[in-house]
């Protein structure tokens, strides 16, 4: 599978890059990218275009008012029917650190933490004309000589995430409950992203976090709309998509790299999660 590195043809540490839509196409010719995955996080703020975007082996229409949030390691890959006008927006975790955007503040956002579910947001009018406004002085400021241009870049980039943040519905409940359960879902999605190959079960990362199971995914669910269970699902069967598309490991394996015991539990779960088995999967694509 095709990766894409941020410094992978510069000499130095890239942390952040700002691009036109415009001129990606016009580079490339309109011709599509194969499917590719980022080792950074990706903001594509889609001011007008036509065509398709396919995350995680999910097909979303592409088209104006839109902005799409991609995590390191999601595949993707977007197909322009004609010239896409907007911004992509890359950066690192290292970016974030570098210029004192606290961690906390970006994982408690919910943009990126969505394995294999990664609608593009849509914004109206005002609201994708005030994203717009940051993403050009975001490209302007990259492209500048003022002192402290690093700093200027992460503050424009931090009112993005803002604007875009609170365009969610968000739920509404006392702050210090809230962040609580920011911190329960934080440290669930992390412990899913180092375990989802050996705990498949809610009560295995509820245990761990020292709350209940229907605590776990009323909170996840509250969250981000979906329950842990949900969640394990997904990253489960999005892991299992990626090998059976880009590897070449046979389906036995692929089940013992999952933490299944049997090739055939991991063809049932498979198939009951996504209506076909590996191997017809597999062919399909």
């Amino acid at each position: 599978m095709k990766i894409y590195k941020l410094d992978e043809k510069s000499p130095e540490k890239i942390t952040f890059a700002v691009f036109r839509m415009e001129d990606i196409f016009e580079r490339s010719r309109g011709v599509p990218d194969v499917p590719h995955t980022h080792d950074f996080y990706t903001i594509l703020l889609v001011k007008k275009g036509r065509g398709r975007h396919i995350i995680d082996f999910n097909e979303f229409t592409l088209s104006g008012g839109q902005i799409y949030f991609l995590s390191p390691g999601q595949v993707h890959q977007m197909i322009e029917e004609e010239k896409s006008f907007g911004y992509c927006i890359v950066f690192s975790k290292e970016f974030l650190v570098e210029n004192q955007i606290p961690l906390m503040f970006f994982d408690e956002l919910r943009l990126f933490n969505n394995f294999g579910k990664t609608p593009p947001m849509h914004l109206d009018s005002p609201e994708l004309a005030r994203l717009s406004g940051y993403a050009e002085e975001i490209f302007n400021l990259s492209r500048s000589e003022i002192k402290f241009k690093q700093q200027a870049v992460a503050s424009a980039l931090t009112l993005l995430l803002i604007g875009a943040n609170n365009n969610c519905n968000l739920p509404k409940d006392h702050e210090q409950n809230l962040e609580a359960r920011h911190s329960i879902l934080r440290n669930f999605t992390i412990l899913v992203d180092s375990k989802f190959t050996e705990w498949h079960l809610t009560s295995d990362y509820a245990h761990e976090l020292n709350v209940s199971p229907d605590y776990l995914n009323r909170v996840v669910k509250t969250l981000i709309g979906s329950t842990a269970k949900e969640y394990i699902q997904t990253r489960i069967i999005t892991e299992a998509k990626r090998l059976l598309y880009f590897s070449g490991f046979s389906a036995k394996e692929i089940a013992y790299k999952l933490g299944f015991n049997e090739p055939a539990n991991f063809s049932l779960y498979f198939k009951k999660e996504t209506g076909i088995s590996p191997s017809a999967f597999r062919s399909s694509r």
